[in-house]
């Protein structure tokens, strides 16, 4: 049986990762730039060895059960994280962002996630701890999502998201040109908003969309809102290195959303069996649990993550080689860094 968390881990753990993320915001706020290959590289790698040795304090005070809940949980919202990368990078792309301030645009992408996310997990824990039949819609909905997931093409997104530009301009002062990072600017004694605005729009409302995806598929791995919001706050936590680190090679990552779309729908079957098997439902069953309904374990769960985005990845650079040397070019010269200009 899983131990308890002590409060205090708990209390400690929000505190120091609070200071952490505020002094990621004041670095890249008092020294906007590109990081280079190697600076990025060392921020990914710290953040990902700072999850675990997170995941080794959860085994210490609450037992293997909390740290494989964590581990599943924070691969997971790190899957779904990556996916919103390639977002951000069509965002990006779009706007024609200054590189010398995309840092500050994930950043304040990372903060409206973190922020919406931390909302969802409160309602999502309020309504899981009242109405346990929520499953049956998380479930479906995460099916929904990962049929979505593999069969949408990047186009539709597109056209939705040129609409929602296109209202903007037709209602804003939009200037044509960024200003630094401001969101305001003055032209001839007229003040206009910046394109920077509308790409804060953009992003926040990628955001939401991920949030709902996210919440809900870890929540079918852990109950624990303190996880859950601890393995969201792990998985953003160098997102924006890691947007600089991958570069080019997030569009050659072709199969990376079938992956993605198989964790979704696992997990959404899973949620439906949790829910089955716990079923209160009084047009169901008479109300009574499905015995037959099988309760998949964290361990599988960690096991198919892991699994499915190994698969998905090596399978995508395998075909990436292979597209490029059919061209006469390695996978590596095709990839144009980031930091390039």
């Amino acid at each position: 049986m899983a131990l308890a968390l002590p409060i205090w881990f708990e209390i400690g753990s929000l505190v120091v990762l609070t200071l952490i993320l505020v002094a990621d915001l004041l670095i890249v706020y008092k020294r906007p730039h590109v990081p280079s290959m190697k600076e990025a590289s060392l921020w990914v790698g710290f953040y990902v060895v700072l999850a675990l040795v997170f995941a080794l304090l959860m085994l210490i005070f609450g037992g293997a059960e909390h740290a494989g809940q964590f581990l599943a949980g924070w691969l997971t919202e790190y899957s779904l994280s990556i996916d919103n990368l390639f977002v951000f990078v069509i965002i990006m792309a779009r706007f024609s962002v200054p590189r010398k301030y995309q840092q500050e645009v994930l950043m304040v992408g990372i903060i409206i996630a973190l922020v919406l996310r931390g909302i969802f997990i409160l309602l999502g824990a309020q309504l899981i701890e009242n109405f346990s039949w929520i499953f049956y819609i998380f479930g479906a909905f995460l099916l929904y999502t990962a049929v979505h997931q593999a069969i949408a093409k990047e186009d539709e997104a597109a056209d939705k998201e040129n609409r929602l530009i296109g209202f903007l301009r037709r209602h804003m002062n939009v200037s044509n040109d960024f200003d630094g990072a401001k969101v305001r600017t003055v032209i001839d004694g007229k003040k206009f908003f910046t394109p920077m605005l509308i790409v804060f729009i953009a992003i926040g409302t990628t955001d939401l969309i991920f949030a709902l995806d996210s919440i809900p598929a870890i929540f079918g791995i852990t109950q624990s809102p303190f996880i859950v919001f601890t393995a969201n706050v792990f998985a953003l936590m160098g997102l924006r290195q890691l947007y600089f680190l991958l570069g080019g090679l997030l569009e050659r990552l072709e199969y990376l959303k079938y992956g993605i779309a198989f964790i979704l729908f696992f997990i959404g079957v899973k949620l439906v069996f949790h829910a089955m098997h716990t079923n209160e439902l009084p047009f169901i069953n008479g109300g009574q649990g499905i015995e037959w309904a099988p309760e998949i374990d964290t361990w599988t769960s960690l096991a198919v993550i892991i699994a499915s985005m190994a698969v998905a990845t090596i399978a995508s650079l395998i075909k990436a080689n292979r597209d490029a040397r059919r061209r006469g070019h390695t996978l590596a010269e095709e990839i144009r860094p980031v930091e390039s200009e």
